[in-house]
């Protein structure tokens, strides 16, 4: 089941008594930051928990599902987030 970002805005408010308004204006200001850094080309490392970053991808065929019609993907940039070492560790167990 996935967590919404009110959800989370509410369960870090609780751990750190903080409003829930400003909680919201840290995570979107941390939002808007990451996705600065990586329309930049940058890279955003939190050590421990993971690394934002982009990657370039090459241009491809690919089918339209509905027609099986084959068509031509172009290249882009897509973001990518790797896991740290601490929260890979958490996930696992």
């Amino acid at each position: 089941m996935a967590t919404g970002k009110t959800e989370i805005v509410k369960i870090i408010a609780e751990k750190t008594n903080i409003s829930q308004k400003q909680v919201a204006e840290c995570l979107n200001a941390f939002t808007e930051t990451v996705t600065e850094k990586l329309a930049k080309g940058d890279k955003v490392q939190l050590t421990g928990f993971g690394t934002f970053m982009t990657r370039k991808r090459d241009s491809r065929e690919g089918r339209n599902p509905g027609t099986g019609e084959k068509i031509k993907i172009p290249a882009g940039v897509t973001p990518v987030f790797k896991a740290g070492k601490v929260l890979k560790e958490k996930v696992n167990g």
